[in-house]
């Protein structure tokens, strides 16, 4: 069964509808497809509908970013329940931090001569905002030549109009996922992927580990399915899938996902529900 867990759309930062990334995942000879936006459920009515059409399995999810000493963590969570609405209040929460944040960083690109706009900034989103919006309009308006320009000049940890984030940890993470019915997982561990970390959170209710990513090389696999096997962690993999272009480290659908994967996240949703 061919399988990608870790993709976007337009709902955060992805530059494909649902609809349209349902539809290349069937075309790629995708079975089961986890569409895992930053911070938002917005776009998994508008997949699970186009997934039922064209009968692939789609798993609802959803990735939040947190923050930890001079890093971050990614929580990607499985299955969980979409319609809750006080998990779609918990998401508004972050949703709205991060608009407060783009909010600064455009002031602060201002103050460094570059005159950005927060309606600039719109135009690139259609759903949550990040830095990838605000790297894709400087683009666009000619600021910088490529996306990674943007973040290396002025975006990533520690450049001039990069903004920390509303604290959020990765425990809180963790039980806002296990709170909304799914199973969470650390996504790409080579980012704050910490052994005593992993084993701290597996103590929490971690389920599983992205042990394949497009940016793990053999060695880095091999240490996290050790962490796997020591901590009873499922181990998945994902390609991080943004859309054509720069935005993607991977194709749709290129990246390893261990036989039995799925089932075995269905199999804790299951277990945690009871």
């Amino acid at each position: 069964m061919r399988a990608d867990l870790h993709t976007h759309t337009t709902a955060s930062d992805g530059t494909l509808s649902p609809r349209e990334l349902v539809r290349e995942a069937r075309a790629v000879g995708l079975q089961v497809l986890a569409v895992t936006d930053h911070d938002t459920v917005d776009g998994i009515a508008e997949a699970v509908d186009e997934a039922e059409r064209l009968g692939l399995e789609l798993v609802p999810g959803v990735e939040l970013s947190t923050d930890v000493p001079g890093s971050e963590v990614h929580i990607l969570g499985y299955f969980v329940d979409w319609r809750s609405q006080s998990f779609g209040t918990f998401l508004r929460h972050l949703r709205d931090g991060r608009l407060a944040r783009a909010h600064e960083m455009v002031r602060r690109l201002n103050q460094l001569g570059v005159p950005l706009t927060l309606e600039e900034l719109v135009q690139q989103a259609d759903g949550a905002v990040g830095r990838p919006h605000v790297a894709r309009a400087l683009v666009a308006a000619g600021y910088v030549a490529s996306f990674e320009e943007a973040f290396s000049r002025y975006l990533a940890r520690g450049r001039p109009a990069y903004v920390e984030r509303e604290r959020f940890t990765p425990e809180e993470a963790v039980e806002a996922v296990l709170r909304a019915g799914g199973v969470p997982v650390f996504a790409h561990p080579l980012w704050g992927g910490e052994r005593d970390r992993v084993a701290r959170l597996a103590e929490r209710g971690l389920v599983g580990i992205e042990a394949y990513y497009p940016d793990h090389a053999p060695q880095d696999v091999r240490r996290f399915l050790q962490w796997a096997e020591e901590f009873g962690l499922v181990a998945t993999g994902g390609s991080d899938y943004h859309g054509p272009g720069p935005a993607s480290r991977a194709p749709l659908g290129s990246v390893y996902v261990p036989p039995g994967a799925v089932d075995a996240l269905r199999a804790a949703r299951e277990r945690a529900r009871g």
